[in-house]
């Protein structure tokens, strides 16, 4: 009998002991509180936080907080609950395809600046192509954060 209870406060502190590892392993999460689609902004009010405990399979990183998230646009459809991958965000657009943007050209002292219309869409520090509405040819340009293009060398 008395090896029983033995046993049995063993497993008990087994239990116990591994029980609290398991809630020392718990973090908070943020998880999207409705479908959130592809190319829709992200709003720290479509999100809730939740907490998880993290698996060695998930191989994969994850947005943690909503600063995570901040600025960022869905590439995927995110789904309600659902842990969010970061591959499944990107930066938001600062040009457009199609909407007028200054180009600039900067070399010591020279700065030469003319519209022109960005051929793809581009987030800060993106090279892109645009093409210049006076001449047309096609340049290649880095997206600033003032949504102007710099091209050429600095």
């Amino acid at each position: 009998m008395a090896m029983i209870r033995l046993a049995a406060a063993i497993a008990i502190a087994i239990v116990l002991h591994f029980g609290a590892l398991a809630a020392h392993a718990q973090e908070t999460t943020v998880v999207p509180k409705r479908v959130i689609y592809p190319g829709e902004a992200i709003d720290p009010t479509m999100l809730s936080r939740v907490n998880f405990v993290p698996r060695p399979s998930l191989t994969t990183p994850i947005a943690m907080t909503p600063q995570d998230l901040e600025g960022k646009v869905a590439r995927r459809t995110l789904l309600p609950g659902r842990l969010i991958p970061l591959s499944f965000v990107r930066d938001a657009y600062m040009v457009e395809p199609g909407k007028p943007v200054n180009v600039i050209y900067v070399h010591g002292a020279l700065t030469i600046s003319v519209t022109g219309v960005p051929l793809q869409p581009g987030s800060v520090g993106d090279l892109i192509r645009v093409r210049n509405v006076d001449s047309g040819a096609v340049l290649l340009g880095t997206v600033m954060s003032d949504g102007t293009v710099r091209v050429g060398t600095t």
